[in-house]
């Protein structure tokens, strides 16, 4: 019997989609074979080691998956204060593979987050990434508000990542809970034009459904559990609002697109949206 792994190995070749019966017109075009990995993370992740955190070896499993591109942030952020110099990491390392597209992050809590912005700007970043929870401000904060007017006016979609891990195996000293996203609603009311991806998401709670109906809000693969939470999530939102991510390398790259594809139950249009449609639309500015 096929395992896990080899099925997913089969299924981003054209030969794997053709096997999986997701039909001829997955095949009628390169593009659609094409994989949009919209959640790595570079660098060490400050709690403990992880098996793909040095960035060769990631890149080497992105690729060996068919992932054409991957947005990534960078772990450093999470506890660096000094965040200029954590993107110009970033920047350096991702300048060394195709595949790596970089995503800045910004504190607004600290003194001069308005220079590290207009830095990621001028280094032509299409996006930017926040970890609210780590840094310690609600998206009720006036500085968060600022930062995501400030991101829009430049063309620039923000990524917030609710969580990074689950609270039942974070250190005791440094818990973390999700970050609240109740006031997203009031925040994007205020700033037209705003392009959220909401990262490691579970899919459930009333902040989704009030979410889901907002153009300009999408959200990604990672923690969407189970062989219907794809599709099933595909329900709460629309076709256009969700994109795949893995988190990796804390999560196993595979994982998120394994419960894709075991689902069944997703159209090829839908499918191609997810993979990679929908990233490629928002890398051009489209919501």
């Amino acid at each position: 019997m096929i395992n896990r792994r080899e099925l997913i190995k089969g299924a981003v070749t054209l030969g794997g989609y053709a096997g999986m019966g997701l039909g001829r017109s997955l095949a009628q075009d390169d593009d659609s074979l094409a994989i949009i990995d919209t959640n790595v993370s570079l660098f060490h992740y400050p709690f403990r080691r992880l098996p793909l955190d040095e960035p060769d070896k990631l890149v080497a499993r992105l690729q060996e998956l068919g992932v054409t591109e991957a947005w990534a942030g960078s772990f450093e952020a999470i506890l660096h204060r000094d965040v200029s110099s954590v993107n110009r990491r970033l920047m350096e390392t991702c300048s060394r593979y195709e595949i790596l597209k970089p995503i800045g992050a910004i504190n607004p809590t600290l003194p001069g987050w308005e220079r590290d912005l207009a830095d990621c700007q001028n280094h032509r970043m299409t996006g930017i990434r926040l970890l609210p929870n780590y840094h310690g401000y609600s998206l009720e904060d006036p500085r968060f508000r600022k930062l995501l007017e400030q991101a829009t006016g430049a063309g620039m979609f923000v990524q917030i990542a609710v969580s990074l891990e689950d609270l039942r195996t974070q250190h005791e000293k440094l818990s973390v809970p999700d970050v609240d996203l109740s006031p997203m609603k009031e925040a994007l009311a205020r700033v037209k034009g705003a392009r959220v991806q909401i990262l490691n998401h579970r899919g459930r709670g009333k902040a989704l459904t009030e979410l889901a109906k907002i153009n300009g809000v999408a959200f990604d693969t990672a923690r969407l559990d189970g062989t219907n939470g794809i599709p099933g999530f595909l329900h709460k939102v629309s076709p256009k609002g969700l994109m795949h991510g893995s988190h990796a390398p804390f999560l196993i790259a595979e994982a998120a697109l394994i419960r894709t594809h075991e689902s069944g139950q997703m159209e090829p249009g839908e499918l191609r949206k997810v993979l990679s449609g929908n990233a490629r639309r928002w890398r051009k500015g489209g919501a």
